[in-house]
């Protein structure tokens, strides 16, 4: 459960990563 939990963290966190440089790219 916890690598599952780690995982999904990881994942959620390169979502929010890939978001910001998109937005920071169309600024």
């Amino acid at each position: 459960m916890e690598v599952r939990d780690a995982i999904a963290l990881m994942f959620a966190f390169g979502m929010f990563i890939l978001a910001l440089l998109a937005y920071i790219k169309k600024k």
